[in-house]
């Protein structure tokens, strides 16, 4: 062993101690390694900050953007409301949202699918009773197999079809993983569909879209002219936001008040006060067509500056006792009220005559600019920031249209993966999907550094040779036995080190280790660069391994032993299964 690769297999370990001590954030460690790898010279300066432009990091920031789009879209909760009246029980509801988790982590990142679903499993949890930790764990490890179809499902898929092109100059395309990776997914969905009694029943630390703990807002909607839901009922309506809110009065002809029964026959003009959370009456808004009474009449229609938050009107307050309607919030500070929160007291007019009280909770729609100085002025105290939709009603098919079209050009091979993903992401910020203010914080500035650090350092191992010496090592452990068993091996170690290392800096290690084992036993290094896709990708062991266990963690109130009870024998699946596959479609033995 020379001094570099002693270096560089040092520097490797060191990295992985500190992930696995876990006291300092893994990206601070990854960078910490990389100029540690600099200083020793084993990583050329110039090639240091190369990570940066990896086509890895490129698809993975695409992917992490078009699948905030596609959430923010609304277009998943409203594609699941058919299937709302079939998930009665326990056991349906895992089929139905680890069915869908799963499948659109196929087409997408899987991170990113498991964060569509997320709110929709609370939804379910909510309304019939069930423990939410008995949905999330078997979601976020369906996103994980469901990842393993697709070229853009996992980074592990990505990285190894990057070593494969540096090997062999051909990278592994869309559609080359899904012969295994459809063969895992079908055995692993029958064992998670009835396995989740596995999962202890666990109260959440910090639910999925929990909310304050206020009163019910009211906001006020006007059926306008021409809407679809004329001539409709109030059940009607309510149903459309899945009796998420309720329509508290129905004001007609201006001044007529209306006991809102459930068969009462709703008119154009008809003002409604809806009660519920932003969510729900966004919902309602939205999938009725209803127009929102307050939203900003003058709009530059640049969703770069708008804002959308929470205050509380404080004793101090010069509105306290003043209409809202007299106030002509727009006019002197840019900023109107969507929705108000009073306790104990119900909100029966329109919110133009409704009186401001201090400790009434008011949703405020403005711009960048103006909100913060209105709530300085108007002595308003802004809640702890979380995600308000009321306002920003931007249901589109659209982010599923540019997502499709990105999947086809990738699977026909007219452009690259990373040409087609950075693509969607351009066109959908084109199309004011979202903002780059949204974009940048959907984002994690976390995982784009790890990846961009890891990559150099871990080409290090390779360009000092280190790849080769344990390749040889290998070699010399696994002479003797048969292919399928170094397969099972190989598998096995990607397997193990990923719940401590990462899954992306397994691959980035262990692929080209693989790679050279395979040339060195005279084998097709296919099959083993499969295995470790396979291996990396497939953490349910811990909830430090994959983000996916990461973000379900809190919400689904689970402890660090709890992943284990589901998660071992879903790993004993993929390997028995997974690996066989991967011999059968991948020969060993080359052609």
């Amino acid at each position: 062993m020379t001094l570099d690769q002693a270096l560089a297999f040092g520097l490797v370990g060191l990295t992985v101690a500190g992930f696995v001590w876990g006291r300092l954030p893994y990206d601070l460690i990854a960078l910490a390694g990389l100029l540690a790898g600099v200083a020793t010279g084993i990583v050329p300066v110039k090639a240091a900050f190369s990570g940066f432009a990896d086509d890895v990091v490129v698809i993975v920031v695409a992917a992490l953007l078009v699948s905030a789009a596609i959430a923010r879209s609304g277009v998943v909760e409203d594609i699941m409301r058919p299937f709302m009246p079939f998930m009665k029980t326990p056991q349906r509801q895992v089929m139905v949202l680890v069915g869908a988790v799963t499948l659109l982590a196929m087409f997408t990142k899987n991170v990113g699918a498991l964060a569509m679903f997320m709110p929709v499993a609370s939804q379910v949890a909510r309304k019939s009773g069930t423990s939410i930790s008995q949905l999330l764990m078997p979601m976020a490890f369906g996103s994980l197999i469901g990842g393993l179809v697709t070229l853009v499902g996992t980074s592990p898929n990505i990285i190894v079809s990057k070593i494969r092109q540096d090997m062999t100059g051909q990278p592994f395309s869309m559609f080359d993983y899904a012969p295994v990776g459809l063969g895992v997914v079908a055995v692993g969905f029958l064992f998670l569909c009835f396995a989740s009694n596995l999962i202890p029943k666990r109260k959440p630390g910090g639910a999925v879209g929990e909310s304050f703990a206020l009163d019910a807002y009211t906001a006020e909607a006007r059926v306008p002219e021409g809407s679809s839901f004329a001539g409709r009922t109030v059940a009607d309506l309510e149903a459309a936001a899945d009796g998420d809110i309720a329509v508290r009065t129905v004001i007609r002809e201006r001044f007529r008040r209306l006991e809102p029964a459930p068969a009462l026959l709703l008119r154009e003009e008809d003002d409604l006060l809806l009660v519920g959370e932003p969510e729900g009456i966004e919902r309602a808004v939205a999938r009725a067509g209803l127009t929102l009474v307050g939203e900003p009449t003058t709009q530059a229609g640049d969703i770069e500056s708008e804002s959308v938050v929470e205050g509380v009107v404080t004793p101090q307050s010069p509105i306290v006792g003043s209409r809202i309607g007299k106030l002509s919030l727009e006019a002197a500070h840019g900023v109107t009220i969507l929705a108000v929160s009073r306790a104990g007291t119900e909100i029966r007019q329109h919110l133009s005559s409704v009186r401001l009280r201090e400790g009434d909770v008011l949703v405020l729609k403005g711009t960048s600019e103006t909100v913060p100085e209105a709530l300085g002025s108007l002595k308003i105290l802004p809640l702890a920031e979380r995600s308000i939709v009321l306002g920003r009603n931007r249901r589109s098919f659209i982010p599923l249209g540019v997502l499709a079209a990105a999947m086809i050009l990738t699977a026909t091979g007219l452009v690259s993966a990373v040409a087609a993903f950075f693509g969607a992401a351009v066109v959908l910020l084109l199309l004011r999907v979202m903002s780059m203010h949204e974009a940048y914080q959907t984002v994690e500035a976390s995982v784009i550094v790890l990846l961009a650090a890891l990559i150099p350092l871990s080409e290090a191992i390779q360009t000092t040779g280190g790849t080769d010496l344990i390749a040889g090592w290998l070699s010399t452990a696994l002479h003797g036995l048969s292919p399928l068993t170094s397969l099972f091996m190989v598998t096995l170690l990607a397997m193990g080190v990923t719940p401590f290392l990462n899954n992306a800096a397994t691959v980035l290690m262990l692929g080209p280790i693989a790679g050279s084992l395979a040339v060195r036993l005279g084998l097709n290094p296919d099959p083993f660069l499969m295995a470790v896709a396979l291996g990396a990708a497939c953490d349910f062991l811990t909830p430090i391994g994959h983000q996916c266990n990461t973000i379900v963690m809190a919400p689904g109130g689970y402890r660090f032993g709890d992943y284990w009870r589901l998660g071992l024998p879903l790993s004993l699946i993929v390997l028995f299964v997974g690996v066989p596959l991967i011999a059968f479609v991948w020969p060993v033995m080359p052609g």
